[in-house]
């Protein structure tokens, strides 16, 4: 009997879960939106992809479903969001919930990534490099997070060497 799939939180164990080729999807969970970025298959630039707006879990499953048809997902990047003192909060609770959701539904390694200050870094530069209003900001917003958390990741296993 296989062992059921759980969250982990250090990339090295991640990496190790992980076959040679397939993407990732970024998710950046809220409690009315979910932002999905998805890299491409060598694992180097994650791009946003969409915005789920939550309903019912049976919904926003169809939508990820839907959005992962395809594509040779080979793992789960979420945002996992700690305070700014490094402890979990309901926040993070609620997020480890949805993981636990999630790998029931696609028994796929998933990693929990420290997200602290990701969606105010996205903000920051949509108002500073992007000069974008406020409207369409919170139209981008959340898939930017998914794709800015989802980068962290991918540039942080690029830097502990081949992927494969």
């Amino acid at each position: 009997m296989t062992e059921a799939p759980r969250a982990v939180y250090a990339l090295a164990e991640f990496k190790s879960l992980l076959p040679a080729k397939g993407r990732l999807v970024g998710l950046d969970v809220g409690t009315e939106t979910i932002g999905v970025a998805v890299s491409d298959a060598s694992r180097m630039v994650a791009s946003p992809n969409l915005t789920i707006y939550r309903r019912k879990w049976s919904e926003d499953c169809a939508a990820l479903s839907a959005m992962m048809e395809g594509q040779e997902i080979a793992g789960f990047v979420i945002g996992y969001p700690l305070n700014m003192d490094g402890s979990a909060g309901p926040r993070a609770q609620a997020t480890r919930a949805f993981a636990r959701n999630l790998q029931s539904e696609f028994p796929l390694p998933l990693l929990l990534w420290d997200e602290r200050l990701s969606t105010a870094a996205v903000t920051r530069m949509m108002i500073d490099e992007m000069d974008i209003n406020r409207k369409r900001r919170d139209e981008l917003v959340d898939k930017l997070a998914a794709s800015y958390i989802l980068q962290g990741v991918l540039d942080a296993l690029g830097h502990e060497g081949s992927v494969q």
